[in-house]
């Protein structure tokens, strides 16, 4: 006679490594994989307990089972938890722009994160983890591990999984004061400007440091005149915010010796962005006459002094505004107009030629089109002195060809803007108009990823995203810059590109017989590299970068 204990079928052998604790071995062991590859942020305590909470001995089997069903999607919810992916905060403030993404740029997005290497490494690991299981007692040693992970973070983030650089000579500075770089130990110059990195980097440690930067950031701003000299000459400034476009893109898409490059009197190579989104970056930079806020007080009405188009418009210079699109994505517009100050009503776009359009099907209108409305429009201007703010968004991740679903190739959109803007620059030399011309991308576009994000997210402000291209060229001087472009290499953002305009705003700079150059880039003010979103901060503290999530702890950034 047949046993009754086998009338019933058997579970099937995968179904029985899942349903007890040697599924759950294989789990923390996938984690322990990602931890060492650096693909996570991984949180030892919450996974100690819930180690536990699996191994707390139940002598019922129904409640036993029901323990593992109830695991599930604390597993699940923990796993997200570990790694880089943006949390619940930021897919819920970030909702109704997602839901405007057109069905194949979600799509594309999606196998962005199919990386088939790991797919294969973690096949390997289970077939490992199914053949030695049978003779080795897995738990034992995921217990240990986990034990020793919990340690380590007792111990500190001195401690870490990932592979380190050389260690490098860290320079004291003085946070106290706002003065420009006052001596050098010796290659790397002690500047005023950035608080003191001098104590470890614990996360106690960098909160305080962060707070510190943030106090003495508040104190600082750009000194603009009064009122402007009788002798003083009027002239056009056109500031360039271009969506999507970092040195880290520069170089992938393998555009670096571009001519485009050589035209800049002024190129900054270490500029920071501060973020890694559209609306943040374009109010940082309308705000730039004061020191960097933070991301919570971007949204607070700062003091007009801060106001970079206000002081200008003070001085007597005509507001105007263009975008080469809509604005209506995000809420850009309004975010300029409210949080930028920008009081200038939006530029005519009718008849604007649509090249692309972007990932939520809106257009994106014509560089050379746009540039040359402004050209005709301010010459229409009856005020000889004007200040423009013009973004343009052609890098944008997703924007494709009308009729073309796919996304446009990032290399071919790049080499189009950069001919375009080339193009343009060759126009106002040859047209005599005094015009300074300053370009500052909003954020890189992610077109690399790393261990944290894939490509084109930009959850995180990585220093990959936010090292940008900025520059600055001038046009119609008597005596223009001869030669290459000349290199900022030391650490800036938004206040020194509002220091030159303020340096320059007697338009002297155009008649000048002789352009003391030295002297006009002399004690630029330096920033530290803080950059933020609304849930993740990256600063660099003592020449490594930092990644804090959520109000989180302080570790690491994957290299």
């Amino acid at each position: 006679m047949t046993n009754s204990s086998y009338t019933t079928s058997a579970p099937s052998p995968l179904w029985q490594y899942w349903r007890g604790l040697s599924g759950w071995n294989f789990y923390f062991l996938v984690k322990f994989a990602l931890l060492w590859a650096g693909y996570l942020n991984f949180h030892p305590l919450p996974n100690l307990v819930f180690m536990a909470f699996l191994l707390m001995p139940i002598p019922k089997y129904r409640l036993h089972r029901l323990r593992h069903w109830v695991a599930i999607p604390i597993g699940f919810a923990l796993f997200w938890h570990d790694t880089w992916l943006p949390g619940p905060q930021s897919i819920m403030s970030q909702g109704s722009q997602v839901a405007g993404f057109s069905a194949d740029y979600m799509l594309d997005l999606v196998t962005r994160f199919i990386n088939l290497q790991m797919i294969g490494a973690l096949f390997v690991l289970f077939i490992a983890w199914l053949f030695l299981s049978q003779w080795i007692r897995v738990t034992v040693f995921v217990v240990a591990i986990m034990i020793w992970l919990n340690v380590l973070t007792i111990a500190g983030p001195a401690l870490t999984l990932w592979p380190g650089g050389q260690p490098t000579t860290t320079v004291t500075t003085d946070g106290a004061s706002v003065a420009p770089t006052v001596a050098a130990a010796g290659n790397t110059a002690v500047v005023g400007d950035i608080p003191a990195q001098t104590a470890p980097p614990t996360t106690a440690n960098l909160n305080a440091w962060l707070s510190t930067f943030y106090n003495a950031e508040e104190k600082r701003q750009t000194k603009f005149p009064d009122a402007l000299p009788a002798d003083a000459q009027p002239f056009e400034l056109l500031v360039i915010n271009i969506c999507s476009l970092s040195w880290a893109d520069v170089e992938a898409a393998g555009l670096m010796s571009h001519p485009l490059w050589s035209h800049f009197d002024i190129q900054f190579k270490d500029f920071n962005s501060a973020t890694s989104y559209s609306g943040p970056a374009a109010i940082r930079l309308l705000r730039a006459s004061c020191g960097q806020p933070s991301h919570k007080n971007l949204y607070q009405p700062a003091g007009n002094q801060c106001y970079l188009f206000d002081n200008l418009e003070k001085l007597g210079f005509t507001q105007h505004l263009m975008l080469g699109h809509d604005g209506v994505f995000g809420g850009f517009l309004k975010e300029v107009q409210e949080n930028g100050g920008m009081h200038a009503p939006l530029m005519d776009q009718k008849g604007l030629p649509v090249t692309l359009l972007g990932f939520d099907g809106s257009p994106v209108y014509d560089d050379t089109a746009v540039l040359e409305r402004w050209m005709q429009t301010i010459e229409k201007d009856q005020n000889p002195r004007s200040a423009t703010f013009y973004n343009t968004l052609p890098l944008h991740d997703g924007n494709h060809f009308p009729g073309v679903s796919k996304v446009a190739d990032y290399k071919l959109r790049a080499q189009k803007l950069f001919d375009e803007l080339d193009a343009f620059f060759t126009q106002l030399e040859k047209s005599g108009r005094k015009v300074m011309v300053v370009v500052v991308p909003e954020h890189g576009g992610a077109l690399k990823g790393d261990k944290m994000q894939v490509s084109g997210l930009r959850d995180i402000p990585s220093p990959s995203i936010t090292n940008v291209p900025a520059g600055v060229k001038f046009f119609g001087m008597k005596a223009p810059h001869q030669g290459g472009a000349i290199e900022i290499t030391q650490p800036t953002s938004y206040l020194a590109i509002s220091e030159l305009v303020a340096r320059a705003v007697d338009g002297k700079i155009f008649v000048e017989d002789n352009v003391n150059w030295d002297q006009y880039i002399k004690d630029l003010p330096q920033t530290a590299k803080v950059s933020e979103n609304a849930n993740a901060v990256v600063i660099q503290y003592q020449n490594k970068p930092y990644v804090r999530l959520n109000a989180g702890d302080w570790v690491p950034y994957p290299q």
